[in-house]
């Protein structure tokens, strides 16, 4: 018959789902019984969340690891970690891993762009403001880590592929911008069906084996909303800045607040507020507020930041030679907007 010190022994050595430490190191055994006479085991078990899919495949583990050691049945019962032992265990993972992911990027200025909904025309602000800040006479590298949505390669025009060479990627350089995204390593546009850790194993990825080179400013288009994936792209960067787009909607921006509450919740910066459709300008000049008035600067009044600037309904004039169908033109008018907005990040980062 197993013992208990046999059940800690195994058990211990699994991994907490989220915190990804043995359970052993988070003190995750909180009880151990065994009724001999029916060959039966009885374990408590504290991990950081419960009541998931991930709960769910632990158990599945201590069952089997269990039942492989001589057990006949197994119950388990899950608990939450105390509070600070998960902050404790939570914060030096984070700080690991950060450390880890950045060292190689230590001097580069790193801005998340984000915003609370789709369709508010983030990656379209994201790749603009990249090429503006190359155009200025800046080293820009830009990660379309919005996964389930990349889009930055097609608004680019980009039709290579990044290269491969000694376990390093070397990504895609186009209008003076070192580009990688997911839409790179998916065949025919397939949709991704990942779950969250699968997701942060690629960006994980896409921070620790490129090969950026001498970079001033890395760019993440983040996917919308407040999802895991940009939580975990804030926790991994703790010291990246952010810009939030919305419309001037007040829905959108009200929507639009709380992807700027979890960067102030999780201790970034926020650089500004880029209010996106801000009119159309109709032949004769005159500006139609298609969306209303008043959105973006009343988020960045709410968040306490400046409002960076106002970017107009439009279309990028493009042709077949340069095929980059949602970048503007360093003489457009809008394209200017841009380059006053990329300007103004630089003096707020330098």
């Amino acid at each position: 018959m197993i013992n208990e010190q046999q059940v800690r022994e195994i058990v211990g050595q699994l991994e907490d789902p989220f915190l990804h430490r043995p359970l052993k190191d988070t003190n995750g055994i909180v009880n151990v019984s065994i009724k001999e006479e029916k060959n039966h085991v009885s374990v408590k078990v504290a991990i950081a969340k419960t009541n998931t899919p991930e709960q769910l495949q632990l158990q599945m583990k201590i069952v089997e690891k269990l039942k492989e050691a001589g057990a006949s049945t197994v119950g388990i019962r899950f608990e939450e970690l105390p509070t600070e032992v998960l902050e404790r265990f939570r914060g030096k993972a984070n700080e690991a891993e950060s450390r880890d992911i950045l060292s190689p990027l230590s001097t580069v200025k790193v801005i998340a762009i984000a915003s609370g909904k789709g369709g508010v025309g983030k990656s379209t602000v994201s790749v603009n403001l990249a090429v503006s800040l190359a155009r200025l006479g800046k080293k820009v590298g830009l990660i379309d880590a919005d996964i389930y949505g990349f889009s930055v390669p097609d608004m680019m025009g980009i039709e290579e592929m990044p290269t491969v060479k000694n376990d390093r990627i070397y990504p895609v350089e186009r209008k003076g911008v070192k580009v990688i995204s997911m839409g790179f390593f998916v065949e025919n546009n397939a949709p991704i069906i990942w779950r969250g850790p699968m997701l942060g194993k690629v960006l994980d990825q896409f921070f620790r084996d490129v090969e950026w080179g001498d970079i001033d400013y890395l760019l993440l288009d983040l996917p919308p909303g407040t999802g895991d994936v940009a939580l975990d792209v804030h926790q991994a960067l703790p010291t990246s800045k952010e810009i939030i787009v919305t419309t001037p909607h007040p829905t959108a921006a009200f929507v639009a607040a709380r992807a700027g509450a979890m960067a102030v919740q999780t201790n970034h910066e926020v650089l500004g507020v880029i209010e996106n459709m801000a009119w159309y300008e109709s032949k004769t000049g005159e500006r139609e507020y298609v969306f209303g008035k008043g959105g973006g600067q009343k988020l960045a009044e709410e968040l306490r930041t400046d409002l960076l600037g106002q970017i107009p309904l439009g279309q990028p004039d493009w042709d077949n030679e340069d095929f980059a169908p949602s970048i503007y033109e360093e003489n457009h008018p809008t394209g200017k907007i841009y380059l006053d907005i990329a300007q103004k990040v630089i003096n707020k980062l330098e």
